[in-house]
């Protein structure tokens, strides 16, 4: 690992190192040093040269605020809302629980089921409305099978209607 001393321009004492030194040192990859240095983290001083002292101080300081829950601005309000949204899911859970636990709840199978068992007996009946006709009025066979075929249809196109 090679860290040169320098002596800046104004008198303070630099210390510069290379990159993969840098990455060595702080255990990070090229791409984590590339994304600290975009973020400001890493201070590039040059051609893959770093301030050392300036780059761990800051880079502390960005662990003890991700560790601390701080975090940038923009991800203390996205770690705000995050916890908003899980707070809320857990509270639809909670009442979601309670509602079942009084009887609340129905399951989607069972209403189902009876919503189908009650349109089946509806179906029967219309298309039962033809023979009794017939039978009470003394329609003609021709009648009664124009009325049939209007409420077939009629059923068909409730069937197929998606609205």
């Amino acid at each position: 690992m090679r860290i040169l001393d320098e002596l800046a321009l104004n008198g303070e004492r630099l210390h510069r190192i290379g990159g993969k030194d840098l990455c060595h040192l702080l255990g990070l990859s090229s791409g984590a040093l590339a994304d600290l240095k975009k973020r400001g983290i890493a201070v590039h001083l040059g051609h893959d040269a770093y301030d050392l002292e300036a780059t761990v101080r800051a880079y502390v300081t960005h662990l003890r605020g991700v560790a601390a829950g701080w975090g940038s601005e923009e991800q203390a309000i996205n770690l705000t809302a995050e916890r908003a949204r899980l707070a809320k899911e857990q509270a639809d859970a909670q009442a979601l629980k309670n509602a079942a636990l009084r009887g609340e709840l129905v399951p989607a199978a069972d209403v189902e089921r009876a919503w189908g068992d009650v349109l089946r007996q509806v179906r029967a009946r219309i298309l039962a409305v033809p023979s009794r006709l017939r039978q009470s009025l003394t329609l003609a066979p021709a009648d009664a099978d124009l009325i049939d075929r209007e409420l077939r249809e009629a059923l068909t196109e409730l069937g197929n209607d998606n609205d």
